[in-house]
């Protein structure tokens, strides 16, 4: 069996682990960070970078910054953040990664990121290349953010005001329209 069939597995499983155990849990942790609080601080190498750096979700997060890192707080502080979770090789969410880069074009006052969750970051940079996502792609090889962000559902998103409360999450696929409804929603 071919390693990045065995690593796609893994993350389907993960994430059915996530949505059965998130059907089977009442309150906030199965409806993503709950609106108004603030978003969990991370930082998260790129899946193009060359950093050997994992994902890191603590207080001090903030602190690492730089070319090669997917820093949540600093997305906060430049605008308005649109937060997706991923699982590759799931098609629906991969896919949902190609609406998102291009909403970018239209919402330039939105700051858009991705972070994929587990899986093999050669794979997913790959992915990146192949697709030609201009937006920035985190990995989270252990699932650490995708904790922190109670992800229940491939795709997951999360909007954020500036400065980092969470205005709305979505879960499930959205196209341009529900898309571009979601944000006015948050943040119109």
């Amino acid at each position: 069996m071919r390693p990045g069939l065995i690593v796609g597995v893994l993350a389907l499983a993960a994430i059915a682990y996530i949505s059965l155990n998130s059907l089977r849990t009442e309150g906030p942790g199965s409806r993503g960070v709950p609106v108004g609080e603030r978003m969990p601080p991370f930082a998260a190498p790129l899946a193009a970078s060359d950093t050997d750096r994992v994902a890191r979700v603590s207080a001090d997060a903030c602190e690492f910054r730089g070319p090669e890192i997917l820093n949540v707080c600093e997305l906060a502080e430049r605008g308005p953040v649109v937060l997706g979770f991923i699982a590759e090789p799931i098609a629906e969410c991969v896919d949902q990664v190609d609406v998102l880069d291009a909403a970018r074009a239209r919402h330039p006052e939105l700051e858009f990121a991705v972070v994929a969750i587990e899986g093999d970051r050669g794979e997913l940079r790959e992915l990146v290349a192949e697709r030609g996502w201009a937006l920035p792609v985190g990995h989270d090889p252990d699932g650490a953010v995708a904790n922190a962000y109670a992800v229940a559902v491939c795709p997951q998103i999360t909007f954020a005001r500036r400065g980092g409360d969470v205005a709305l999450t979505t879960f499930g696929t959205l196209d341009r329209a529900k898309l571009d409804t979601a944000i006015e929603d948050a943040f119109g």
